[in-house]
């Protein structure tokens, strides 16, 4: 069977060759790297603005360019007047999905990237350290009337969401599962929110309308939005019994488990999965959402052994640990792969060809027209 055959068969462009890329490899065998370097030990040595910046600039950098790096995202943090003034006007109850989506946009008029992307690294920077503060901005005003300031001792973004987020000092654990998982969710080859700021970075657009473009994306439940179906998933059960009484049930109904399976890597499971796992029983302080998300895991493994659980199953008991509100868990994959995304965007210009596929036509042969008084 040929590529366009088995995609044909699969639906969704699977099996596709769609492009080239020297930035990750996802599900080919030498599981999940990021120029190279293997996500376990990313994840196990790095802050995640070292990934950032590999990401950015293809190398890991060394001591001093850390330090300047970090130094750039820091002084990126404070939003401006106009955008403040635009987040007060969202209500609450909005997805804090489209909040980023709309701040992003504005940037995109306030501090518009220039015609021959010179600055696409600046703007970078910009995006990476302005995205936490506003979750957090929005966030804090819609819930409590407060204004935060932009001024932390945290020197990382994960250490500032944190705090920014409780308008606390945030727990070191915390601080060190949060860098876990914003390195785990930092790339992930051509998936659908990476491809669309590609698509849209190819037609020669600025990087504030393929990233908003990205978040669209990423916004639905099929793609970053299924770690909060996967909370709900967990949180609906009781306690273990329930769980593996539930989950049975809903399989003989044969309803979909958010948080299980992953279209690129299949049988052999997402490697993300086993590292974050580690950080939700870490911080789950024998709470029972561990127990039973174990159990939910089990009924799956037993019941259906090709759909292993993927990176979204575990972060969402993750993120719930360090009292992270459910709404907020899709943000934060934002701030994580923003990092991707502007690393395809810049790729994508280095070499850059309109992407623009051709569809397989289905629909009616050619007709006669009829005039409107003959219908």
């Amino acid at each position: 069977m040929s590529i366009s055959e088995a995609s044909k068969k699969q639906g969704g462009l699977a099996g596709v060759i769609a492009g080239e890329s020297a930035i990750c490899t996802c599900g080919t065998g030498n599981g999940l790297n990021y120029y190279g370097y293997a996500i376990e030990d990313l994840a196990e040595h790095c802050e995640f603005e070292e990934v950032a910046y590999l990401l950015q600039y293809a190398k890991l950098p060394n001591a001093n360019e850390l330090k300047d790096y970090k130094s750039k995202i820091i002084a990126s943090r404070p939003l401006s007047v106009e955008l403040k003034a635009m987040l007060k006007l969202i209500p609450k109850g909005v997805h804090p999905m489209n909040v980023c989506q709309s701040a992003v946009a504005l940037l995109g008029t306030l501090e518009a990237e220039k015609d021959d992307f010179s600055d696409q690294d600046n703007k970078i920077i910009r995006l990476l350290g302005v995205l936490p503060s506003v979750i957090c901005f929005w966030h804090n005003y819609i819930n409590g009337g407060k204004e935060i300031d932009f001024e932390s001792k945290e020197d990382s973004i994960a250490g500032y969401f944190l705090e920014k987020l409780h308008q606390k000092t945030p727990p070191a654990e915390f601080v060190k599962a949060m860098h876990c998982s914003l390195i785990l969710y930092a790339e992930h080859e051509f998936n659908a929110s990476t491809f669309t700021a590609r698509i849209c970075a190819s037609t020669k657009s600025d990087i504030f309308s393929a990233v908003a473009g990205a978040i669209g994306a990423l916004r639905g439940p099929l793609h970053g939005g299924a770690n909060e179906a996967a909370f709900g998933l967990i949180s609906s059960f009781d306690n273990v019994e329930d769980a593996i009484n539930g989950v049975n049930q809903k399989l003989a109904n044969k309803e979909l488990l958010m948080g299980f399976g992953h279209r690129v890597y299949g049988v052999g499971g997402d490697p993300r999965n086993a590292v974050i796992k580690k950080w939700s029983k870490a911080l789950s302080n024998n709470h029972k959402l561990f127990a039973i998300s174990e159990a939910i895991e089990g009924v799956m493994k037993e019941k259906r052994p090709s759909l292993p659980p993927n990176a979204d199953f575990y972060s969402a008991s993750a993120y719930h640990f360090m009292g992270i509100p459910t709404e907020y868990f899709t943000p934060i994959f934002i701030m994580s792969r923003v990092s991707g995304w502007c690393a395809h965007i810049k790729e994508q210009r280095a070499n850059n060809k309109l992407i623009r596929p051709s569809s397989n036509y289905i629909g009616p042969e050619p007709m006669k027209f009829i005039q409107i008084h003959q219908r």
